[in-house]
């Protein structure tokens, strides 16, 4: 037997050359690079064949290999019983299915079957010609896949007829293709976790993984290895006990599932929907929920199972369950803690515990509440409020005796102000006298104190003479009356308006004296 099963191009090149060009076989082996036992080895089985040089033009490369290895041919197998590779294919979406379980339990009823190796490579040639997303192997309830359609759908205002592009959002699940859609406005953040709630409450359950695309509203900067996720999306994925794990960047199939969603949504329902004229958003909505039961409904080509067949009995049972409440969408922004212990929203200052006092946090924004956040702990909770320029602030927050920071007080400030002049002091103590707590006034005097270095302390002690007498306790105030130079003009006394005696003037008393008639 040759030492390796040669190619027919190489063996004809082999009775060629000792045929036709009578070399020896050394010299052959040389030529064609292998070896002088298998040159003879082929010799002699084209002795045994009968075949001669020329060889006939009608023998093909398969009725030589037939001819030389006849003796080698494998006995025609018996018939051996095929698994059932729709069952298989369903089965390997269950949680720690694995094609070597199913071997086993293929062998337990058929102990002819086929070997491990063989079993693998039928099921994978079964496996080729269905449609890619059932390709893939998903284990049930881990991914749901998220994404946009490059399509939009017009929706129509009745009264002005201004036409708006309505986004369409898609999710599939890994294991079932169970897919959900809808329109929203927009694209933005609100708008994203609204999407992912109102899936979640179609499925009736969360999953373990999101896989979104790199969209900002979800990534704010995406990274092979350690991409930024939004604060408000990763706070909705923390509330549903998920994490997000998005697709790598330029990396198609790490999305395949929801891409080919998105095209079954673009095939049998928006375009389903393409001589439909929408006036709302909700119209729009409802008509996409009617085409996606049908679509979640149909039999897949080459499975005897539909989305919905799939969903039901392999990926809802190993989703998660819902929280008691669903997610509070709220507006994550970082802010940094003044000396005053007050954080900014929105031109509002809601109170913070003193000891964070020039510390950044995260402060998350619902319609009606202001949460603090500090290394991921809940720092304070206040009820929104739309007051500019306000405080609202909690007593606990405040060491005893309003001891907020041992580094700025009251006194401090006034005797740091004191300085600078006795109207600058008697200023610092108006304003903070003016404040139901005296730290709500450090922001002011700290700006005032700013004020110095620009413009020096003479004339900031002027306008504070100048505040004071027009009763201007702010900062903003005093850097007007410093912009504007009035500083540097002469208060004037207050102006009284001189008595004029003339028997035509009558004067209040007559006025009065005739009201009483």
């Amino acid at each position: 037997m040759p030492a390796e099963r040669l190619p027919m191009r190489k063996i004809k090149d082999v009775l060629r050359l000792k045929w036709d060009g009578g070399l020896s076989d050394r010299l052959i082996a040389t030529c064609c690079g292998i070896a002088r036992s298998t040159v003879g080895e082929y010799l002699r089985r084209a002795k045994k064949a009968g075949l001669s040089w020329p060889l006939p033009p009608e023998l093909d490369d398969a009725q030589l290999e037939t001819a030389l290895f006849a003796d080698l041919a494998p006995p025609p197998d018996a018939p051996k019983a095929l698994p059932d590779w729709k069952h298989v294919h369903t089965e390997l979406r269950r949680k720690h299915v694995t094609l070597a379980l199913l071997w086993q339990e293929y062998l337990a009823s058929n102990p002819d079957g086929y070997r491990y190796s063989q079993f693998c490579h039928r099921y994978r040639e079964w496996a080729k010609p269905l449609h890619p997303t059932m390709r893939q192997e998903h284990v049930a309830g881990e991914k749901l896949f998220v994404d946009y359609c490059g399509d939009t759908v017009p929706v129509v205002d009745r009264t002005s007829g201004e036409v708006r592009q309505a986004q369409v959002f898609v999710a599939t699940l890994g294991a079932s293709n169970y897919t959900f859609a809808e329109a929203t406005w927009t694209q933005q953040i609100h708008d994203w976790i609204g999407s992912h709630k109102r899936t979640f409450a179609f499925l009736g359950a969360a999953p373990a993984l999101l896989v979104p695309d790199n969209l900002k509203s979800g990534v704010s900067k995406p990274c092979r290895y350690e991409p930024h996720l939004h604060p408000a999306y990763e706070d909705m994925a923390t509330h549903y006990g998920t994490a997000i794990i998005p697709a790598r960047v330029r990396k198609p199939r790490d999305k395949a599932k929801v891409e080919n969603g998105v095209l079954v949504v673009e095939r049998w329902i928006l375009a389903a929907l393409r001589n439909r004229t929408f006036f709302s958003l909700a119209d729009l909505n409802a008509a996409i929920a009617e085409l996606l039961t049908e679509l979640n409904d149909r039999p897949f080509q080459k499975l005897d199972a539909s989305r919905h067949d799939l969903f039901v009995s392999i990926d809802q049972p190993a989703l998660r369950p819902l929280p008691d409440a669903p997610y509070p969408y709220g507006d994550m922004r970082f802010a940094r803690v003044n000396i005053d212990y007050h954080v900014e929203v929105e031109g509002h200052y809601y109170s913070v515990p003193y000891t964070l006092a020039k510390k950044q946090i995260e402060v998350r924004l619902t319609d009606t509440t202001v949460e603090c956040f500090h290394n991921g702990k809940r720092i304070a909770s206040h009820a929104r409020t739309m007051a500019k320029g306000r405080h609202t602030t909690v007593t606990e927050h405040m060491p005893q005796a309003h001891q907020r920071h041992r580094e700025w007080t009251p006194s401090r400030l006034v005797g740091w102000a004191g300085t600078v002049g006795a109207a600058t002091a008697q200023l610092f103590e108006r304003i903070l006298e003016s404040r139901a707590h005296p730290e709500q006034g450090y922001r002011s005097c700290l700006g005032i104190m700013r004020l110095a270095k620009p413009f020096g302390t003479e004339r900031l002690e002027a306008a504070c003479r100048r505040a004071l007498a027009i009763d201007a306790l702010s900062y903003k105030s005093v850097r007007s009356i410093l912009d504007a130079g009035l500083d540097r003009q002469p208060l004037q006394p207050p102006v009284t308006t001189p008595t004029i005696q003339h028997p035509n003037i009558r004067g209040a008393e007559y006025y009065q004296g005739a009201a009483s008639c």
